[in-house]
């Protein structure tokens, strides 16, 4: 089975509601999601995503992706689908970096493997677990009481574990929300407060002494490592590291350093699947927690973080992040990926198990193949 073509779409996903997904960083309004169509000589179609959430949650932006893409998708026509390890030399060869832009052929290739191999993707990954895995919610920057309100709602909605946006404003905001949190859901839900690298040092210290006697996982709340690193042993909660996972070196470096509780783990920032499961066995060595999600996208990444979440020991997992609360449709309404109960079904078709409706994504931006 050789590569004979190479189609990328945009596909745009505005954010529900009207107001935005607003982090400490940032406030989102429309993301603009890049997928790959893999078709191959016996006739089999493999799908990938890549989705940043805009230009500042991390050093990737669409059109980097894109560009990536581009230098990339010529050296794989033509190559034989066998070896994952193999295909992503080939792309290392062509390109230094840019995982998030490889993940997306990453994808696609697994996709084409298990439909290849009459198996799901989680079958590749090592094996699933479960057949139903955790979600948690995640809610925007707001204020005390409409985010307490919330959190409320999806714990009754099924959610096990919510992570609450902080950050960007007045310390006193942050730790009211906090409170109001706590008092709405207490032990109903395992809560994560997430900084997205929008905290000072001094402040993450503050915001630790004031709910300190509330169970919380504090996530990413300084901008570097090195910032996260002079917290250790100084705080009451554990730290959770995200932005900064920025690859595997980071990672190991992390668990090395012994400053990093647990992770929140995205599977475009790290590369694709096939470099998620090397984190997934480290992170298996030191017993330490993590999600796998992703920064924003549809169908095909939530497919690809169901898989590799069904993978995972479910005493580490924390659950996996889609973007079905905040966008619209599907694109494949026979087969979404969707959320019920604060739970998410594993898919069981060979591959990934979804697949884009042409007409949906409209004319692809460019298409690669052979001469």
């Amino acid at each position: 089975m050789r590569i004979e073509a190479i189609n990328v779409y945009s596909c745009l996903l505005p954010v529900k509601g009207g107001t935005g997904y607003r982090m400490a960083s940032d406030n989102v309004q429309l993301l603009d999601s890049t997928l790959l169509e893999v078709v191959t000589d016996q006739g089999f179609i493999g799908w990938g995503e890549t989705c940043p959430i805009g230009p500042v949650y991390q050093p990737h932006h669409t059109l980097g992706a894109r560009a990536a893409i581009a230098e990339v998708a010529p050296g794989l026509i033509g190559q034989e689908v066998s070896s994952i390890r193999r295909l992503a030399k080939v792309m290392d060869d062509r390109l230094n970096g840019h995982g998030y832009a490889k993940a997306a052929f990453d994808m696609a290739i697994l996709d084409l493997l298990g439909q290849k191999l009459d198996v799901p993707v989680s079958t590749l990954l090592g094996g699933a677990l479960t057949d139903r895995v955790p979600s948690y919610y995640s809610t925007i920057v707001g204020t005390p009481e409409e985010t307490a309100r919330i959190a409320a709602d999806k714990v009754k909605a099924g959610y096990p574990r919510l992570q609450i946006k902080i950050g960007g404003r007045g310390l006193e905001q942050d730790v009211t929300t906090v409170h109001k949190v706590w008092e709405a859901v207490g032990y109903k839900a395992r809560i994560a407060v997430d900084g997205n690298r929008g905290l000072t040092v001094a402040a993450a210290i503050h915001l630790d002494r004031l709910c300190e006697t509330i169970p919380f996982a504090f996530e990413q709340p300084c901008n570097t490592m090195d910032e996260v690193a002079t917290l250790n042993g100084r705080l009451t909660h554990p730290i959770y590291l995200d932005e900064n996972t920025e690859d595997l070196n980071a990672v190991l470096r992390a668990i090395s350093l012994n400053i990093a509780d647990g992770f929140g783990l995205k599977v475009t920032r790290l590369g694709g699947l096939s470099k998620m499961t090397i984190v997934r066995d480290m992170c298996a060595i030191r017993s330490l927690p993590h999600t796998c999600d992703d920064a924003w996208g549809g169908d095909v990444i939530a497919a690809a973080c169901v898989h590799l979440a069904s993978t995972v020991e479910p005493r580490r997992f924390e659950g996996a992040w889609i973007a079905q609360e905040y966008i619209e449709g599907h694109y494949d309404p026979e087969n979404p990926i969707v959320i019920r109960n604060g739970h998410i079904e594993v898919p069981q078709r060979p591959g990934l198990g979804v697949k884009p409706e042409l007409g949906k994504l409209g004319a692809p931006l460019a298409t690669y193949y052979g001469r």
